[in-house]
């Protein structure tokens, strides 16, 4: 879990159109989100440890390189988002983007990570809003 903030604003778009299309997600001074981020891998199951990986590495994997990233930030100060509205759909891609090149980095090649496959981030952004995203094609809502 995290907290961020952020404004829904398209520069190419009117004051007018941005309001109509994002209504109170348009806020010039912007709203927070408590984020709940679900991450699933798949692989084999070590038959040494009986998991496909480590949660104790893919937790510090997420924690590094995602909530230690966000975790009370503006997301439309990012530099990320300079040029795309950071929605929670633009986030979840750009999260999922994140953490596959992390867990192919070098770094986390002596970990069990080295061996998982990222399928699926879902992010809860409020108790009715969710989005997911499992790479190579727009998220779902």
């Amino acid at each position: 879990m995290f907290s961020a903030s952020h404004r829904l604003h398209n520069d190419r778009f009117s004051d007018g159109d941005n309001r109509e299309l994002y209504g109170k997600c348009n806020n010039p001074h912007g709203h927070g989100h408590n984020y709940t981020v679900e991450v699933t891998v798949s692989g084999q199951v070590d038959r040494a440890t009986g998991m496909v990986c480590n949660l104790v590495d893919l937790d510090a994997c997420v924690h590094r390189a995602v909530l230690d990233r966000y975790d009370h930030q503006n997301l439309n100060c990012l530099p990320e988002f300079k040029d795309k509205v950071p929605t929670t759909e633009n986030l979840c891609v750009h999260v999922f983007e994140i953490l596959q090149r992390e867990m192919g980095s070098a770094h986390l090649q002596n970990t069990s990570l080295s061996k998982a496959k990222l399928e699926r981030i879902k992010f809860d952004e409020t108790m009715m809003n969710s989005f997911e995203y499992s790479g190579g094609a727009e998220p779902r809502r």
